[in-house]
């Protein structure tokens, strides 16, 4: 969905632990650079390529990728976006997240014995699907760790606010040239309605709730939730609703 000039999240279909699910990762560019803003989860590169193809950016010119965290729905293409590209391809994280995108720790919410936990009471199909998604290794160099309140001059000026909670190195991006929020998983929203993180994906809902906040410092039109796409109507008002709740 086209948000404003330079700015448009993708809308995948991420099949995950026998659940259908749409993810919106976002795709900011001007003439100097093209940012991929989250990767989905394994397997998706191609449907990620002709969607950036679609929105009429060249996937070819692809020159960074920011995180916002390190959860498998939003890592999980990027080993094989950064193997596609004949170029250098930047990637951006908070410092606190970057360990577990590398393969330095185990992912806090996917790690082995989770996972295999999660996957008894699953059927055959659904766990070899499962099995060959974990099957190659989902760590990439992070090339660039940034922090809180750090504006990254590309594409009219990204603002990054640290967002902790939902994992310890979590970050939104404010785009400013759009006033568009990208709260990675630290919103979700569904029909219109931004809520608070999803508690039983979020190991400290106390700090992530802090973290929201933060968000009533910037003036802000559109907000894009990972989980529950594009919301325009009263953002300001309902992340201001959120933040004194």
């Amino acid at each position: 969905m086209r948000i404003g000039k330079g700015i448009e999240t993708i809308e995948l279909v991420a099949n995950m632990m026998g659940r259908q699910m749409v993810i919106h990762p976002t795709l900011i560019w001007d003439d100097n650079e093209i940012i991929l803003v989250d990767t989905g989860i394994p397997g998706q590169l191609e449907e990620i390529r002709e969607a950036i193809e679609k929105a009429g950016v060249p996937f070819n010119k692809l020159t960074k990728v920011i995180l916002t965290h390190q959860d498998i729905d939003h890592i999980g293409s990027l080993p094989e976006i950064l193997k596609a590209a004949d170029h250098k391809i930047e990637v951006f994280a908070h410092e606190a997240d970057k360990p577990y995108i590398e393969g330095v720790k185990p992912f806090l919410k996917m790690n082995p014995e989770r996972v295999a936990k999660m996957m008894e009471s699953l059927p055959e199909d659904e766990r070899q699907k499962i099995k060959a998604m974990f099957g190659a290794p989902l760590t990439a160099k992070v090339d660039k760790t940034i922090s809180d309140g750090e504006v990254l001059p590309y594409c009219g000026g990204i603002t990054v606010i640290f967002t902790p909670g939902h994992t310890p190195g979590h970050i939104s991006l404010y785009h400013q040239q759009s006033k568009t929020l990208i709260t990675g998983d630290a919103l979700v929203a569904a029909n219109g309605i931004i809520s608070g993180p999803n508690p039983q994906a979020t190991p400290d809902m106390e700090t992530a709730l802090q973290s929201i906040k933060k968000f009533t410092k910037y003036d802000i039109e559109t907000v894009i939730c990972y989980h529950g796409g594009v919301i325009k109507e009263n953002a300001n008002k309902q992340l201001l609703a959120l933040a004194n709740s």
